[in-house]
């Protein structure tokens, strides 16, 4: 518990020194609490007259340990999601001190646990379009889930993945609203992540996708 509480309390001071804060996402549930070597980037939420900006600190960040992005919540997916994009490749492509063992992970704030608490997004690549083959479940700005254009209700949507053939390639696909807040995309992940999706495309690595429009 110490060493998150000292993360914690690393992650107030940096703010607190330069008069700034990150609104972290919230959830009920941990999907990882046990981080070590790692290092902080931030991305913050600015305006600028009616303009919202995204603000990346990265300053701190050592390429060989795991990347936790500490991201305000308020910020939309058309913002959010390039800035994560540019680091990732930056991350993949390097060379001269690439550590396979590193990873990236979304930071957040468990309320029930009453902890920081962490989701890894290593494997994912983001698309800033629409796919071009698939079922599209799309996560939207109001907080429906939409498949293939129809409403559905979120306890629907495991039912729905259990009566998918397993024997063909790239089923579906999950597809976010640019304009979704970055709070509401984590909370959308968590409940994928509570999804027992079918083994077979998930070794296709269907899932390792996700689009942004």
């Amino acid at each position: 518990m110490m060493k998150y509480f000292s993360l914690i309390i690393l992650f107030i001071l940096f703010s607190c020194g330069n008069k700034e804060d990150v609104l972290l996402p919230k959830s009920d549930t941990t999907i990882d609490s046990d981080i070590k070597d790692h290092s902080p980037i931030y991305i913050f939420f600015r305006t600028n007259g009616k303009d919202t900006l995204a603000e990346v600190n990265r300053k701190n960040s050592i390429i060989t340990t795991n990347w936790i992005f500490n991201i305000d919540k308020r910020l939309p997916l058309r913002l959010v999601i390039p800035e994560v994009m540019k680091l990732q490749q930056k991350k993949r492509e390097e060379k001269a001190h690439k550590n396979e063992k590193a990873q990236n992970y979304y930071s957040y704030a468990d309320t029930i646990g009453k902890n920081l608490a962490f989701i890894p997004f290593t494997k994912v690549f983001y698309k800033l379009e629409k796919p071009k083959s698939g079922i599209i479940v799309f996560y939207t700005k109001g907080n429906e889930v939409l498949v293939d254009g129809v409403a559905m209700k979120k306890d629907e949507l495991q039912e729905y993945l259990n009566k998918l053939p397993s024997d063909k390639r790239n089923q579906h696909v999950f597809c976010f609203d640019k304009d979704l807040s970055f709070g509401s995309y984590i909370q959308d992940k968590i409940f994928i992540e509570s999804l027992e999706l079918p083994k077979s495309k998930f070794e296709l690595g269907v899932f390792d996708q996700e689009f942004v429009y």
